[in-house]
Parts: structure tokens; sequence; C-alpha cells
């Protein structure tokens, strides 16, 4: 173990060297060109260390990869994950788009979650020179994972479920969070609300429809589900009307609903339904449309059983214990806790400002992550 634990070290600089190039190739899920050059990045490099490498092709997302060490290994497979795409859109962080201080590292993606693959294939690296071919270690690349999979109509969920069949673990390298490793995690419904009304001048305002004032009232009553424990709720775009001097015929809005279960689940499509259905400006109607869905991940036996196998290795190995926490954010664990796979979640890299243009990512978090990555490799 020291061994592997100094190969990481040695390989620390190639490593921050790849993960600059690897988030300069800006990778929004919407910009299929640049996740798949970003991909192709990885393989590359996979290639070069004598992996496995097979590519879930898509139409509209970019590829999902599979990556594989010592496909001829007998037994159980140990699984790593991390997301290639990114959600700003390209530019938004400038010319290049990362840049490097003595502690830090920013841009799109370096914390969430292209850090978070960098350490798990800096871990596979040191695995290989330090001679591990006990067991297969897979790293599973996914696609499209900030829109909930809609691009690909979840062809990328499945293909990392299929090659994450009947594995020990199924280790998403997100980035990591101070309170330890994430065994729950919120799912997530979106939504678009159509609000149709009637158009008339200004000022025969009366005769007219306001989408807009329909569209208030019907926010109004969304924006009360602000509970960080339970269900929360965001009105993130809103689109209406013409002029200032036009009763507004149509407004759109989306939203963002967050819950920790299947009964929360429920009681969000019942609310959506009736708040939808209720009319309170004469004279509208309001449609909706479900965009996307994403299951929660609720603390089940397999998971906490994993976690608890993975502190005693921390600890054998005199790694502190990170700990165990719940998470607000959507991610593919939960998936693949829904398939019956030991999963636990937020083994990445560390840092802040995930889904802002202020991304960045502690550069020391990156051996220790790829450590812990490759201790449980070793022993589970």
């Amino acid at each position: 173990m020291n061994k592997l634990l100094e190969i990481i070290e040695a390989l620390k600089d190639e490593y921050l060297s790849f993960w600059e190039e690897f988030c300069n190739i800006e990778s929004p899920t919407d910009y299929k060109e640049g996740v798949d050059k970003a991909g192709q990045l990885v393989i590359k490099k996979a290639q070069s260390l004598g992996f496995k490498v097979e590519v879930c092709e898509q139409r509209v997302s970019g590829n999902a990869v599979c990556i594989t060490m010592n496909e001829n290994a007998q037994g159980e497979a140990v699984c790593f994950s991390g997301h290639i795409d990114t959600v700003h859109p390209v530019g938004s962080f400038g010319y290049p788009a990362v840049r490097v201080d003595d502690d830090y590292i920013y841009g799109p993606g370096v914390l969430d979650c292209k850090g978070g693959i960098v350490a798990a294939l800096l871990a596979m690296n040191a695995l290989k020179l330090s001679g591990f071919k006990d067991k297969k270690i897979k790293l599973i690349l996914q696609s499209d994972e900030e829109t909930s999979s809609k691009g690909s109509n979840k062809a990328t969920v499945k293909f990392m479920a299929e090659k994450a069949k009947n594995a020990k673990a199924f280790i998403n390298c997100e980035g990591a969070r101070a309170g330890g490793m994430v065994l729950i995690r919120k799912g997530v419904l979106r939504y678009r609300f159509t609000v149709t009304g009637k158009a008339t001048h200004a000022s025969n305002a009366s005769a007219g429809a306001n989408a807009i004032a329909e569209a208030a009232y019907k926010i109004i009553e969304l924006e009360q589900f602000k509970d960080n424990n339970g269900i929360t709720s965001n009105c993130g775009i809103i689109n209406g009307g013409t002029t200032e001097n036009v009763v507004p015929d149509k407004c759109t809005f989306n939203y963002d609903f967050r819950f920790m279960n299947d009964e929360q689940n429920a009681f969000i499509k019942r609310r959506v339904k009736e708040i939808a259905e209720k009319t309170t400006v004469e004279g509208t109607s309001c449609s909706y449309e479900l965009l996307s869905e994403r299951a929660a991940m609720e603390e089940n036996r397999k998971n906490t059983e994993l976690y608890e196998k993975i502190e005693e290795i921390f600890e054998k190995y005199g790694m502190e214990r990170m700990g165990r926490t719940l998470s607000g954010g959507g991610s593919d664990a939960a998936d693949m806790t829904s398939y019956g796979i030991p999963t636990v979640d937020g083994l990445g890299v560390m840092g802040d400002g995930i889904h802002s243009v202020c991304e960045k990512a502690l550069i020391s978090s990156l051996t220790l992550s790829a450590k812990r990555l490759a201790l449980m490799a070793v022993n589970l």
C-alpha cells in the first residue's frame, strides 16, 4: 500500500497538467462536439495505459464511455464514475477557460465533475504501475448528467447500469463534501408551464386576459416549498409578453423541484396538476410539461454497508474517516442505487463554486481523492 500511495504522489504533476487540459475543453451538455472531445482525451489516456475502452454512441448527447482495467480478471468489479458534461455556455470562463495558482485550479468542471474523473484515472494508473491485477476496475464516463440524461432519453444511464451490473461497488466521483460521503441525494423534477390568455390593447385591459398575471399567481403558490431537508422549488426561467402596451396572451415559466423520496415526488406531481388547473385570472388557461425526472437516492442497506466497509479501509491505512452526509443535488448515484448496485457518492476532489463561473478545486485534493479510490479498489 505504501508503494501505491507513493506512486500517486509521483504522478501528481502529470495529472495536474491533464486536469488543466481536460477542463480547457469546454463541454456544456448541449455541445456534443465539446463533450465528445473531452471524452476522447480520456480515451486516449486510457488506451496509452492499455485499458479496454467501450463507447456508447449517442446522436444528441455526447457519447458515454466505459474504461476497464484488468479486463480478464475474475470476479466482481469496482466501478468509478463521473460526468464529462458541464453547465455553462462556451466562453463563460474566458480564454483560456482554466487558470491555476498555488492552491486552486479554476474553470468549468474542475470540481463538477472532471476533477473526480482525473483522480480516478490517476488511481488506476498508479494501480497498474504497482502491479495490481486482482480485479476489474472500471471508470464509467457519463455524458449528459447535468440535464438528467434527457438528450439520450436515459440511454447513457442504462449503459452505466449495464457496465456496473453485479459490481462490488459504484463509487461516484462528484465533488467531495465537507460533511463526508454522500449516501442520500434529492431527486429532481423539472417542468415547463405555459399560460395562455387573451391579447388586447393595454388601454382596454379589462377586455383581455393577462397570461403573465396568471403565471404570477401560480408562481407564488409554487414558491412555498423551501425545505432544504425536504421539498424545494425554484422558478428559474420566465418568458412572456411583447411590449408594455399590450396585454400578454402567453407566458411560459420553468420550475425545478427537489424531493427526498417517492412520497414527496408524488405530492409534487399532484400539486403541479392542481395549480395548473386552478384559474385566478378569468379567461386564462394553463398546460404543463414534464421536462425531466431523476430519482432520489434514498438510504438503503447496501449503500450503508458499503460506506461502513470503506470507512474501515481508511482507518486500517491511517486515513481519516470521512463521515456521511446528504446532498440536495441530483446525481447518477441515485440511478445506480435504483438498479440495486451498492453505491456511494462524493468521492471526487474538494472545492467550491459548483455551477458558477467561480468554480474552483483544491489542487492538493487530487492526490487525496486518488489515494482513497486506490485503497477502495484494492481492499473492497
